[in-house]
């Protein structure tokens, strides 16, 4: 009994893990970069391939792709965290802000239409709207405060996601051997198809689910720019990261802006921007099925989840995290289902 336990303490596999183990928790404060750059990697690798076509130096393709992609996600994550905070500041240190939304002149409206006796609690809800609004935008603000404090430890992450996307795309085939060399053979074929199905997995969140919320939220830009909206980028932001939570959709944005309008008296933009918000929600019964028709469907609930405790688990950069491990890990229990299903098949055969 002694021996084998010293044979396990000494075997190669043992110190592996140990080290890897070690490793994982060194890297902790930076695993959420190095994984999301792992994941922006693969996202980009087809990029890649064009400009490798073109191009002498894999190097300089995966710089252009880098270039192209990420940086200018980053400067729309830092612009998104810029107007929130701004707007933030603005409705806290203004206290009056909200009467140019004339709750005032919308209460009496109301109350025009509802008996003498109802008329101070329509006062009564109006004014407990407005505590709320207050007291959510005080909550937000103080989350931003704190997220500008992290700023030097943001931009360190910054650097990581940079390199990592970087290294793992030009040198990210090469793990692929290093987990094959501590993986039984018979075992292997597993592990190919696990592979393959994650990458189907991954092809099905990137383009049914990312890739919509981006062509959704640009048509969303645009439209609200002509329309004449203030931060039409920023809403046009929010109505893409809304349309990536399932059962949401776009309608939390265009519909508050459909009551703002209303409030304000503007009725006509009220209306086209409602209607246009039902055009949007209506796309995406085309648009997804057309960029995702051909990879596996992911269920929503998988999505929501990860869309939920994403952002709980590893801050911000957890909406796209969080729907990603999961779509993973649901890609690996489907390739082990379906090997114990094979496995359990070949046996029945044998058997007969």
């Amino acid at each position: 009994m002694k021996e084998k336990i010293f044979d396990t303490i000494g075997s190669s596999l043992f110190i592996i893990l140990i080290l890897l183990i070690v490793s994982l928790f060194t890297l902790m404060p930076i695993l959420n970069m190095i994984i999301l750059g792992i994941i922006i990697a693969y996202g980009i690798k087809p990029i890649k391939n064009k400009f490798q076509s073109k191009l002498k130096y894999p190097s300089i393709s995966i710089i252009l792709s880098i270039v192209i992609v990420v940086i200018p996600l980053i400067l729309l994550f830092a612009y998104t965290i810029s107007v929130t905070i701004d707007l933030s500041y603005t409705f806290i240190n203004n206290n009056n802000i909200l009467s140019q939304i004339s709750f005032n002149q919308t209460t009496n409206i109301i109350n025009s239409y509802i008996p003498t006796e109802m008329q101070s609690s329509t006062e009564s809800i109006t004014t407990t709207i407005t505590e709320l609004i207050n007291d959510i935008l005080k909550l937000f603000f103080g989350y931003f405060i704190e997220f500008v404090k992290s700023l030097p430890f943001v931009m360190i992450q910054v650097f990581v996601l940079i390199f990592s996307t970087f290294y793992f795309a030009r040198d990210g085939y090469k793990v692929k051997s290093y987990v094959k060399a501590v993986i039984p053979k018979e075992k292997h074929q597993f592990f190919g198809n696990m592979i393959k199905e994650i990458k189907t997995v991954l092809k099905s969140i990137f383009y049914g689910h990312f890739l919509t919320g981006f062509i959704i939220g640009l048509i969303a830009t645009i439209g609200f720019l002509i329309l004449g909206y203030p931060y039409a980028l920023f809403l046009g932001i929010l109505t893409g990261v809304c349309q990536l939570i399932p059962l949401i959709g776009p309608w939390p944005v265009y519909t508050i802006l459909f009551i703002y309008d209303m409030v304000s008296g503007n009725y006509v933009r009220g209306i086209i921007v409602l209607l246009f918000g039902f055009g949007l929600s209506l796309s995406d019964m085309y648009i997804r099925p057309t960029l995702s028709g051909k990879y596996v469907d992911i269920h929503p609930m998988i999505l929501l989840l990860g869309f939920v405790s994403g952002p709980i688990v590893f801050g911000l950069i957890g909406f796209i995290l969080g729907p990603l491990i999961l779509g993973i890990t649901y890609a690996v229990v489907k390739t082990y289902k379906n090997e114990k299903e094979r496995l359990s098949l070949e046996n029945k055969n044998v058997t007969i």
